[in-house]
């Protein structure tokens, strides 16, 4: 039986993902992002902040349960359900670190 995924000198590296699954796995974390901006408000700035925190909430979340074989709610290769929550953490953990950065005196 071959291996799903590897571990080399930089890390993990998934074996199984297509464009599809890169496609699907951007737009979706991609409207988080941009869904939690348009809830929030905010400036570019925070756009930017808040579709990097989605993208790279997305991927943690999906790395990790791809590690421990998490499958609920899955498409194809792709975790979804834990790397919508993944995604959903990142975004308020840097609206916090956000809010708390700019409420300190210079």
């Amino acid at each position: 039986m071959a291996a799903r995924y590897s571990l080399s000198a930089i890390g993990y590296l998934p074996l199984a993902m297509t464009t599809g699954f890169w496609l699907f796995a951007f737009i979706l974390s991609t409207l988080y992002g941009a869904g939690f901006h348009l809830w929030q408000g905010g400036g570019a700035r925070q756009f930017l902040l808040y579709l990097l925190a989605a993208w790279v909430g997305f991927a943690a979340g999906h790395v990790a349960a791809d590690l421990i074989n998490f499958t609920w709610l899955s498409a194809g290769a792709l975790h979804v359900f834990p790397a919508s929550v993944g995604s959903v953490l990142a975004l308020f953990i840097s609206r916090w670190l956000a809010e708390r950065n700019s409420q300190t005196p210079n």
